[in-house]
């Protein structure tokens, strides 16, 4: 899934450029909102979530005969919401998160975090065509869920009886004593590390048995517990399946040029350089 941030100050036509982003990417894909709310604001049709929330609920849905739902709920961040909406969708549109650290189209001179993948005064200026060729060179947003949604919609998924996966964390310490890692920072041999991730899927997709594999690696600043590497393999025994991801790990880490950071409390370094 692509993710695409809009930012600006209020009265730069923010929803207007989503509008028109959004129905470009609908012809592409399937499409999911997120907008940042600086107050809790829903319509008359959540009184009754409110409600229920106010009795103890963590989060409401409202689902109506045709299909039509809205939610609501508490302790949400941006990346909880894009992990709920990466299986299914293409792209997301992010409207207002001037502080996340994703591709953003930032209108006027509006201060943000993410790289700017296009920059204008006001909306209109935008040339939503240049947009979405620029997006789609961005590094997309996957999770183990993503992963495995794609090997289950593969043709060959019928003659599956297996799904193995394989998830790599940031590791806080390695023994007790250890200073505490904060977090890691990942960089990419860009071109060569995506060449050499395929060339992976390809060879272990040749082997009996194992219908689809796909192989994931975070980039970028990852905190302490967060998941950094992925590996999905669909296959039509367990034991093709175990194999396939325990070679995957293994040749990822070998042969992927990407690079680890790691900072703890008392110091960092690169760790290739150790």
């Amino acid at each position: 899934m692509h993710v695409l941030g809009v930012v600006g100050y209020s009265d730069t036509g923010k929803t207007t450029l989503l509008e028109r982003l959004a129905e470009r990417l609908a012809e592409r894909g399937r499409v999911a909102t997120i907008k940042h709310l600086h107050e809790f604001d829903i319509d008359v049709e959540g009184k009754d979530t409110d409600r229920h929330r106010a009795a103890g609920a963590d989060r409401t849905y409202g689902i109506t005969d045709d299909g039509e739902w809205f939610a609501t709920g508490s302790d949400r961040t941006l990346r909880d919401a894009l992990e709920d909406v990466a299986p299914e969708f293409d792209y997301a549109l992010v409207e207002g998160f001037s502080g996340a650290a994703i591709p953003q189209v930032v209108i006027g001179e509006r201060d943000h975090a993410g790289d700017a993948i296009a920059t204008a005064p006001e909306a209109d200026a935008v040339d939503v065509d240049d947009v979405v060729d620029a997006l789609e060179q961005t590094e997309p947003f996957e999770t183990l869920e993503s992963l495995v949604w794609r090997v289950k919609d593969d043709p060959a998924a019928e003659r599956a009886g297996a799904i193995a996966t394989f998830t790599g964390q940031v590791r806080a310490k390695d023994g007790p004593e250890d200073d505490r890692t904060e977090h890691l920072a990942f960089e990419k041999y860009e071109g060569v590390a995506e060449q050499r991730l395929a060339g992976i899927e390809q060879d272990l997709e040749s082997r009996d048995s194992v219908l689809s594999v796909e192989l994931h690696h975070r980039t970028g600043t990852i905190e302490a517990g967060e998941d950094i590497v992925f590996v999905v393999v669909l296959a039509g025994h367990r034991t093709e399946a175990f194999e396939a991801v325990s070679d995957g790990i293994d040749r990822l880490k070998e042969d992927v040029p990407i690079f680890k950071k790691e900072i703890t409390v008392e110091d960092s370094f690169w760790v290739h350089e150790r």
